[in-house]
């Protein structure tokens, strides 16, 4: 009787395998599929998210020019059923023209004087000068004729061994009476945020020629997730 327990219970262990085998092909089935859907969507997600900033960005900017006409002048169109005709791409052409006369005309001699006074004015008018002018320094630090996020820098500001990535956005802070410091901004990764910090030039370090500030803003707002140099060696 035992060995005949025995025998049967040696025989049914066999079955459990199969069981077993097809569980384990499963899991790395599923695990692969897995695997290509996240690669997947490493791929897309990138690529969509830029496709639909763009196409927001110049549906904003194509209808904005025709939602003022239509506020301005709602009489004018009523006969069409109360909106101006409207022909994709018509109003991003014209606000980019407007955009570059604007620009070409801001630099006249004559019209940068009218310009300059208008500025004083509006940054004087109590309320509307911290909007305008915070608006116009930031414009102005990435664009304008006072580039400010130009000069990328390690600054030292935690722990001797530790450092952050910053820019130089004030060379000299005599106006806090303070000489032989310099002030650098830190963006915070992930975010348009920052920070700002009044060091000593001895806490800064100049970062090597060939890394390009825009190269320095993309490794610190993605977190050090791209390579500085890896768009020279493709």
């Amino acid at each position: 009787m035992l060995n005949g327990k025995k025998g049967g219970n040696l025989r049914s262990k066999p079955s459990i395998m199969p069981f077993k085998s097809g569980l384990f092909s499963r899991q790395r089935l599923f695990s692969g599929l897995a695997q290509l859907f996240f690669q997947g969507v490493v791929v897309l997600a990138p690529i969509g998210v830029t496709i639909w900033v763009v196409v927001s960005l110049f549906n904003w900017v194509d209808n904005f020019l025709p939602n003022v006409l239509n506020a301005l002048f709602p009489v004018k169109f009523a006969a069409v059923n109360g909106q101006i005709p409207k022909v994709t791409g018509m109003g991003f052409v014209v606000a980019i023209a407007l955009v570059l006369i604007v620009g070409w005309l801001s630099s006249l001699f004559f019209v940068e004087r009218f310009v300059a006074i208008f500025d004083k004015l509006l940054e004087k008018t109590p309320g509307v000068k911290i909007i305008y002018s915070s608006v116009k320094d930031f414009l102005e630090a990435f664009a304008g004729n006072k580039k400010k996020f130009d000069e990328p820098v390690l600054v030292n500001v935690d722990s001797p061994d530790v450092w952050r990535l910053g820019f130089i956005t004030q060379a000299s802070t005599a106006h806090f009476g303070m000489t032989d410091y310099v002030t650098v901004y830190v963006p915070h990764s992930y975010a348009i945020s920052g920070i700002t910090y009044i060091v000593p030039f001895a806490k800064i370090k100049k970062l090597p020629k060939g890394i390009s500030a825009a190269e320095a803003m993309k490794y610190v707002v993605s977190g050090g997730v791209t390579t500085l140099g890896e768009e020279k060696d493709a």
